[in-house]
């Protein structure tokens, strides 16, 4: 994309490396893509490479390699979530100098058990609400498993550039979430917020299954003080069962030869028909026209 004019938008695209691309995850590549192209700004390739027991050995190149050969144009070097814990512990020690962090001790099981006791409900993307057990300090005899946020009162509204608006309090919705887990792995809300800001993301295309960590990662950002991206979700892909398509389901690897046919039906999940082209180059073009009309980016 460099021959393209800039403008001040950055999109990114940020898979995991613990599968091959499928036809959901290139849905959500290619809308980030062409969104960028529209606004005939920078799209950028990052691996978040945070959870090595997930990982499965060879996906992260061979996510890059199926990109390159489905047409997708990356700017600049790709980033490697694994490489910059030092960025991440920075913004926790941040957050802990403001009072805002504290250990707590509890377990999966024991947060279920006080849910359940209490009559907490759960919210709709199936978490568990954190009913701040250790928030005041933890029990006698017991030790730090992972470190939280406190989001006080904290409410967050926002609206989607589908036009959606949200309204959330985060206590309600989620609870004091966690920065660092109890695996010392850093947790996925604060790495993409770090990284967004860092990275001048101006613009994040993603699929509605993710909405649910938008409130969060909006708190983050204003609390880390770094300007907070514009949102666009979509509808995700979904099998025979109505559930979202996932590696974890088992969801098909992409046919590598034949990127086309691919690209075509990722088109029309989103809406926008079928091209007909007879090559990528011109799958890309008419594509971006179609994006930058649907959504009025002139």
């Amino acid at each position: 994309m460099d021959a393209r004019s800039r403008s001040g938008y950055v999109g990114r695209f940020a898979p995991s490396p613990t599968g091959p691309l499928h036809a959901g995850s290139l849905v959500a590549a290619l809308a980030s893509q062409l969104d960028a192209r529209a606004h005939r700004g920078r799209w950028l390739l990052r691996i978040e490479d945070l959870d090595p027991p997930r990982e499965v050995a060879g996906a992260a190149d061979a996510i890059i390699g199926t990109l390159a050969a489905f047409g997708f144009e990356h700017d600049g070097p790709i980033e490697f979530q694994s490489r910059r814990h030092a960025h991440y512990r920075q913004a926790f020690e941040r957050l802990q100098a403001a009072g805002l962090v504290y250990p707590c001790a509890c377990t999966r099981r024991e947060i279920a058990d006080s849910v359940v006791r209490q009559g907490l409900g759960r919210e709709r993307h199936r978490e568990m609400v954190y009913p701040g057990t250790c928030r005041h300090g933890i029990a006698d005899g017991r030790a730090a498993r992972a470190w939280r946020l406190r989001v006080g009162d904290a409410v967050i509204d926002w609206t989607d550039r589908s036009g959606r608006s949200f309204h959330e309090r985060l206590a309600d919705a989620v609870g004091d979430f966690v920065l660092l887990r109890s695996d010392g792995l850093w947790a996925y809300q604060l790495a993409v917020v770090v990284d967004d800001a860092l990275q001048g993301v101006t613009d994040v295309v993603r699929g509605d299954d993710l909405i649910g960590s938008t409130s969060r990662q909006i708190l983050l950002h204003r609390l880390l003080g770094s300007p907070t991206p514009r949102y666009l979700h979509l509808p995700v892909v979904t099998d025979a069962r109505g559930e979202k398509l996932s590696k974890q389901t088992g969801a098909a690897a992409l046919d590598m030869d034949r990127p086309l046919a691919a690209l075509e039906a990722a088109l029309a999940h989103l809406g926008l028909g079928n091209t007909a082209a007879q090559s990528l180059a011109g799958f890309w073009s008419e594509a971006t026209g179609r994006w930058a009309r649907a959504r009025a980016i002139g």
